[in-house]
């Protein structure tokens, strides 16, 4: 996201309204309940996204047609495979020029490519086992997202290191297409769990921080939108990582 962390910068005092310590204003209570709103928007918009990529992948596996394109090696494969990752670039970078009702269709656009993407899972690995990595993912991505909400530690020393593990991730993963080595592979997708469970607390965090800043204007609507975007970033590679161990396959 193009907006700075809230956690970097001194805290101006926007959304306080204590006057005593123990007291609760009227203001308080009106921001608190405005978190909360905005909080759940952003958890809506994450799980109808996850929601409707796994609805997509299941119905387009099912239907033949990605064993077809997928398995196929034809250029329409690349664009499917490649179409998420565009999209997000352009909802990152055009985020501020962009309409709310334009990141939000961006946003469906995306989840259901994501679906058609992952598809292939489903003729990889059995029905079963995918239901428990998704279910093991959600209860994972709850306790994480729940303690990065609640802490009262500074995560936001966490972002650098992150983000360096995830372009280590990107490089470990194309060096691992020459290898092809499965105990390569196996490390890389244990880092990579241990990544975004600490992104997804940690963009938590920064989520919750952010409302602070945007309370009461017309931003609101883009960042539930990214937001929502982070945290299911967060969950799906989480959840691709963790197949790779508890996926039983066909």
């Amino acid at each position: 996201m193009a907006w700075p962390d809230p956690r970097t910068t001194q805290n101006t005092g926007m959304g306080m309204g204590r006057t005593s310590v123990g007291s609760t204003t009227q203001s308080d209570v009106a921001y608190d309940e405005g978190l909360r709103s905005y909080m759940l928007k952003v958890y809506n918009y994450m799980a109808s996204g996850v929601l409707l990529t796994g609805i997509v992948a299941m119905l387009f596996a099912s239907s033949g047609m990605a064993a077809d394109i997928m398995l196929g090696g034809g250029p329409l494969k690349w664009v499917i495979m490649l179409s998420p990752l565009a999209i997000v670039f352009a909802m990152s970078f055009g985020q501020n020029k962009f309409s709310t009702m334009t990141l939000q269709a961006m946003f469906w656009g995306f989840a259901t490519l994501m679906g058609l993407s992952l598809s292939t899972i489903f003729l990889v690995y059995t029905g079963t086992s995918i239901a428990q990595t998704f279910f093991a993912t959600s209860a994972a991505f709850l306790g994480l997202s729940l303690w990065g909400y609640t802490t009262k530690k500074d995560l936001s020393g966490w972002g650098s290191f992150l983000i360096m593990g995830v372009i280590g991730l990107i490089v470990a993963m194309v060096i691992n297409i020459f290898l092809q080595s499965s105990i390569f592979a196996l490390a890389v997708s244990a880092i990579g769990v241990l990544i975004f469970a600490g992104l997804t607390a940690y963009d938590t965090q920064r989520i919750k921080s952010m409302y602070a800043y945007v309370a009461g204007t017309d931003m609101v609507g883009k960042v539930v939108i990214m937001s929502a975007l982070n945290l299911y970033l967060d969950f799906i590679n989480m959840f691709q990582f963790l197949l790779y161990f508890m996926g039983n396959q066909e």
